[in-house]
């Protein structure tokens, strides 16, 4: 399927993919339930991974707005402070990548290499930048090679503030007739807390504020630093909260504190007890639920899918996305990588495997996927 196609159709009728979303997911209580290994039934869900991030540039208002308007329950934000305190979207607090700051003489000067997660990084920081700066900046495509046709937005979108995403959903829910979530990530806690610019206070203040910080709110606060969870937890948050996996290395907090433990043993049976007693979910990357096997195509499936749910924890796993490159070998259609392979059978394949909901770029074959994996497992009752 060429990509083309599918943005063209969503640029062209922007509002009539909500006649989609009425009949898949119209509100939070008519998400489809799954029960795919007859021990549980749990609401499945689709998150709109930075947004619409298939279809343009990540973590914009406009790519937020037409993952809601494709069918996400859930809009995902990575929030960064800025240096005089307030928390923007980026994926990293490094913005050279995502937005035209390169092509600001007034702001060469704060190029500068710094120590992320003990990884050097030489850039444009958040934390450099007041909020009135930030939004003299305009986001442009993380990934140009692989989705050229969102460069034609490049220049286009500012730098959002997490209340304006918030905003954004009450418009929305109110809109849609169906309430939006919002799946909020603190991103490198550490290393914004040792810089002075803590994220767990003004998430938890945020949320309060809007009315959004109970235990029923459309929100899942997620990190994959251990600590950060615990603290939200001290401060007061009462939202669902998810610990992020990976399929090598450790959370960074644990690094720091010289806690030898990776995410490989979060990931054992132990290690998800242990989640349990501070998060209600994990997220993991999709190849620890099923790897690839050496030659690239999907593998068998892991314990860990049933492991979590003993341990009382729902799966949100990352990243679903369309292009080949993305997808395992067998899931590949035609011979370039850009192009969209397979990937409503790839995401039917791991829903069959009795996952709680997925990050996706482009929602829109997360709603397909999630119907379809329903559909087939209703018939076969």
């Amino acid at each position: 399927m060429d990509r083309r196609t599918v943005i063209a159709g969503i640029a062209a009728v922007p509002l009539a993919a909500t006649t989609v979303v009425s009949t898949a997911s119209s509100a939070s209580a008519s998400v489809p339930v799954a029960d795919f290994g007859g021990h549980r039934r749990r609401p499945t869900l689709v998150i709109g991974h930075r947004g619409a991030s298939g279809y343009r540039p990540e973590h914009t208002l406009a790519s937020y707005e037409l993952a809601a308007r494709i069918g996400a329950d859930f809009m995902e934000p990575d929030l960064v402070p800025t240096k005089d305190g307030v928390l923007v979207c980026r994926h990293e607090p490094e913005i050279g990548g995502t937005t035209d700051v390169a092509d600001h003489p007034e702001f060469a000067a704060r190029r500068a290499t710094k120590m992320l997660d003990g990884v050097p990084v030489t850039g444009w920081f958040t934390e450099d930048f007041t909020l009135a700066e930030l939004k003299t900046l305009r986001a442009k495509e993380r990934l140009p090679v692989v989705r050229q046709e969102n460069t034609m937005y490049d220049g286009r979108f500012e730098i959002p503030m997490f209340t304006e995403l918030l905003e954004l959903r009450e418009r929305l829910s109110r809109e849609l007739g169906r309430e939006l979530g919002v799946y909020p990530e603190t991103k490198h806690p550490t290393y914004f807390r040792k810089a002075g610019l803590p994220l767990e206070q003004r998430l938890v203040d945020t949320l309060r504020r809007y009315g959004l910080n109970r235990r029923n709110a459309p929100v899942f606060v997620q990190s994959f630093e251990t600590g950060s969870l615990r603290e939200l937890r001290k401060l007061g948050l009462h939202t669902a909260s998810v610990q992020l996996l990976s399929a090598a290395g450790a959370p960074f907090d644990l690094i720091d504190a010289g806690d030898p433990r990776t995410y490989a043993d979060l990931s054992t049976p132990a290690g998800l007890r242990q989640i349990a007693t501070y998060a209600d979910g994990i997220g993991p990357d999709k190849v620890q639920i099923i790897p690839r096997a050496a030659d690239g195509t999907l593998g068998t499936p892991t314990s860990l899918v049933a492991d979590a749910h003993a341990a009382g924890l729902v799966l949100h796993p990352y990243t679903f996305r369309a292009e080949n490159t993305f997808l395992p070998v067998d899931y590949r259609r035609g011979t370039s990588p850009n192009d969209f392979g397979r990937a409503i059978d790839e995401q039917v394949t791991y829903l069959k495997a009795g996952i709680d909901g997925l990050f996706t770029d482009q929602a829109d074959i997360g709603v397909i996927a999630r119907d379809e994996a329903f559909a087939r497992t209703a018939g076969a009752g």
